[in-house]
This record gives structure tokens, sequence and C-alpha cells, in this order.
């Protein structure tokens, strides 16, 4: 798989949880990339409360990044 298309699938993986209801919770960076913890934010009892990403792409890792700063803005507003 192209490099471009590794950073896509993993754009994708977070853009679908984030879509689902879920924001990043946490994240832990090391040597084999960077695990993502997500916790659902929604109200439907059936979805898990939390679910994990392994990152590996650099651009994936900026992407979440940035995502990251986006919700601590919103939080700040709030």
């Amino acid at each position: 798989m192209s490099s471009y298309r590794e950073f896509e699938a993993e754009r994708e993986k977070i853009d679908f949880l984030l879509e689902q209801g879920y924001i990043i919770k946490g994240v832990t960076e090391n040597l084999s990339g960077a695990f993502l913890e997500f916790e659902y934010q929604g109200s439907d009892p059936d979805r898990s409360k939390r679910e994990m990403l392994h990152i590996l792409h650099p651009d994936a890792r900026k992407y979440f990044s940035t995502i990251l700063v986006q919700q601590q803005k919103k939080q700040k507003v709030q």
C-alpha cells in the first residue's frame, strides 16, 4: 500500500469514530506509533464506551493532533 493510502486509511478510521460521537480522550505514543483512546459521548446504550486505534503514519499523527487542538478550543468555549 502506498504511503498516502496508509494515511487515508488511518484518517478514515479516525473520522468514522468522530462521526459516531466519540472524542479523543487519551494518546499514548511510543516507538511503534500512537495509540488513541476514544470515548463515546452519545446516548446509545448499545455502543461501546471506549475504542482504541493504533496510528502508525506520521501524517495521521499530525491529523489527530489538529483534532485534539480543536476539541480543546471547543471545551474552553463551552
